[in-house]
């Protein structure tokens, strides 16, 4: 045993005598700066650039071989554009573990590389012939005429440290004009080996201009990986980014996880959290998400089964100059497919949310969806009314602007939304339920349902957007409502009470709010009790009845309305003008029929009502003796200045028909009287 221990010895011994003798060897002999030539004139006729090696090649032998060389550059194919450059590299090897297959590196050091890759206008790119399959193939049979199948053992390396420092890596599309720039990457690690811990520190700026970014990354983490398993496993995963982005002054984000491991098929993390802070013109935003994750590459599915989405949002037109939001739920991702699962409830702004979403499809997504909301004002978020002339000057052009309904051809979406209590251009409802369907440029609403104003609604709306002029259609019918607060939060009309019924059949198109207002037609309907028309008190007016006659006009009084027990009317409407005939107002006062228009397109009206008065006024501030006759009354001018007209001289003219009318019929029955008694006394 002593004998085999003694000659073992001896042998390594006199294995390191000659690896000791044939290093000394090449470091008397062996110069590579000899070959220099030969190798720039190598890849000028294999690859067609230009090779320089400005600096000496250098060749150490303290603990190892090593290499290192100065400035260097390579040219673009068949051109003396500069591709790629690079200040120095040192690579130092181990040389006894080479005999046994093990690449053993004390240190690798880069500094100042910079490559430039190029997407040109036909397509193909700047290093194509630096990736020839050809070449390649035929390099393979040969070494497989060479080598036959023989299974050759897995060569192991070991790198004490790399250092890689001022890169520079830049890419240009030609095709597009995209630019993408990492610039100033520093790469600093511990040992790489197999199943070792390696700590990795990682720093580099991104600059784009499509979309126009400047990002400065720093990532640090500790990376295990098995070669024989090929698994990895990343500890302390601590990434962060600040910068510019379009519509963000500045932000500031983080990526990180305690644990991510998986192999070349899958992987999973325990959690992965993003953050992100940033700052716009005129708001702030914090945006927390957070989730367990899990991921199969070779399916294309990822799964975030228990993710956490928290908001907050500070500027001086938000509500309360702040707003926040905190969101549960879960998301699933089949790439392959290309669908996306989102399953999230919470609260969301100032509601508590319960959503499901589905997406099928990236290049032209369907999407599906069913929301619950508990309550919502979207009045809040709606830019505050003036009434200032410059705020009536941007009304009228914005009533004038080009509808862009682009996004409606494109779209595909299906599903319901469900609102407990809503607030939205002052209109409030309840329980509202809007279901939608939208393709090809066609959305339909329906149902359009929900309460209001002490009454209800239901019905449909559509918008097709596929046709050269949008066109519009609402079908709506309003039972048992309050009709003044309706008119006034919805349109700012505040001249008529009631409760009752309202029914909306309509068309319209346009490219505009003004034009959609002028082409509307269709019908509507009517149907009040127990309100009032406010502006006008007809038995005050009257008051003045027999005082000069003519026709007395004032302007409308919002202190001042006619009482009424029950309001109809129809319209028929075209061209934006809504036509009535058949007005009929029942009170203990009056007897109102008439007819005229709405016109919708230019906020106006002009319409003669006429007013069969009561026997008598007594008691309603007017003059006993003219019960029974009929008073025009004239509304018109625009909705924000309606006037009213009593016209006396055709209600003094029609009075004297009506009495002439009435002689006529007292001498024809006094006739007939006399006439029949002088018969009675002939046949006696």
């Amino acid at each position: 045993m002593n004998k085999f221990i003694k000659y073992g010895l001896l042998g390594v011994g006199g294995a390191g005598v000659l690896a000791a003798a044939g290093v000394a060897f090449i470091a008397v002999t062996f110069n590579p700066n000899d070959y220099k030539a030969q190798v720039i004139q190598l890849v000028k006729d294999k690859k067609q650039r230009t090779l320089r090696l400005d600096g000496d090649i250098k060749l150490t032998f303290f603990s190892g071989i090593g290499a290192s060389f100065g400035k260097a550059s390579l040219s673009e194919f068949k051109s003396e554009k500069e591709f790629a450059a690079i200040d120095g590299v040192h690579v130092s090897v181990m040389l006894l573990p080479l005999f046994s297959r093990q690449v053993v590196v004390d240190e690798v050091e880069i500094s100042g590389l910079k490559i430039a890759l190029v997407k040109l206008k036909n397509g193909k790119t700047n290093i194509d012939d630096l990736l020839n399959e050809e070449e390649g193939k035929a390099e393979s049979k040969i070494e497989g005429r060479a080598g036959g199948k023989a299974e050759s053992a897995p060569v192991k390396f070991n790198i004490a440290s790399v250092r890689m420092g001022k890169t520079w890596l830049d890419y240009r599309d030609e095709t597009s004009g995209a630019h993408y720039a990492l610039k100033d990457i520093n790469l600093r690690t511990g040992r790489i080996a197999d199943r070792v811990p390696v700590r990795i520190d990682f720093t580099a700026a991104l600059q784009a201009n499509q979309p126009k970014l400047d990002i400065a990354t720093q990532l640090k983490t500790t990376l295990t990986f098995d070669l024989d398993k090929l698994t990895y496993r990343i500890e302390g995963l601590d990434l962060q980014a600040k910068g510019t982005a379009p519509g963000i002054d500045n932000f500031v984000a983080s990526l990180s996880s305690p644990i991510l491991e998986g192999d070349a098929k899958s992987f999973k993390a325990t959690p992965l959290t993003l953050e992100l802070d940033m700052k716009q013109p005129e708001q702030a935003f914090k945006i927390k998400l957070s989730s367990p994750m899990e991921g199969n590459l070779e399916a294309q599915k990822f799964n975030l089964p228990d993710l956490s989405f928290a908001m907050s949002a500070t500027g001086d037109k938000l509500p309360g100059k702040s707003v926040s939001s905190e969101m549960k739920g879960s998301v699933q991702v089949d790439t392959g497919r290309q669908s996306v699962q989102v399953n999230l409830a919470g609260g969301l702004l100032q509601s508590q949310v319960k959503a499901k979403a589905a997406v099928n499809g990236f290049a032209e997504p369907a999407i599906r969806f069913d929301v619950d909301v508990d309550q919502f004002d979207a009045n809040v978020y709606l830019p505050k009314k003036s009434e200032s002339k410059t705020s009536a000057k941007t009304s009228a052009a914005a009533a004038e602007q080009q509808l862009d309904l682009s996004a409606l051809k494109k779209l595909n979406l299906e599903g319901n939304l469900r609102i407990g209590a809503l607030k939205a251009a002052n209109v409030k409802l309840s329980q509202l339920h809007v279901g939608v369907k939208a393709r090809n440029g066609l959305l339909n609403i329906n149902p359009l349902s929900a309460n209001l104003y002490q009454g209800n609604m239901s019905g449909s709306a559509a918008v097709n957007a596929a046709q050269a002029v949008p066109g519009f259609a609402i079908n709506e019918n309003l039972g048992g409502i309050e009709i003044a607060p309706l008119l006034k939060d919805a349109a700012n009309f505040d001249m008529l009470e009631g409760k009752g019924s309202v029914a909306l059949n309509l068309a319209a198109q346009g490219n505009a709010i003004s034009a959609i207002k002028r082409s509307f037609s269709g019908s509507m309907a009517l149907n009040l009790v127990d309100g009032a028309v406010k502006g006008i008190n007809i038995a005050k007016m009257l008051r003045s009845f027999g005082k000069g006659g003519g026709s007395q006009t004032q302007a409308a009084n919002k202190e001042e309305k006619t009482d009424f027990s029950e309001l109809k009317a129809s319209f028929k409407v075209n061209n934006g003008v809504a036509h009535n005939n058949d007005l009929s107002l029942k009170s203990p006062l009056l007897r109102l029929s008439g007819n005229g228009d709405i016109d919708i397109g230019n906020d106006s009206i002009n319409y003669l009502a006429k007013a069969t008065l009561a026997k008598t006024l007594e008691g309603q501030g007017g003059k006993d003796g003219i019960g029974g006759i009929t008073v025009p009354v004239r509304l018109s001018g625009p909705f924000a200045g309606l006037k009213y007209t009593l016209d006396f001289d055709a209600m003094v003219s029609g009075t004297v028909k009506q009495k002439i009318e009435g002689r006529k019929e007292e001498a024809k029955t006094k006739l007939q009287e006399q006439l029949k008694g002088g018969l009675k006394g002939l046949f006696r």
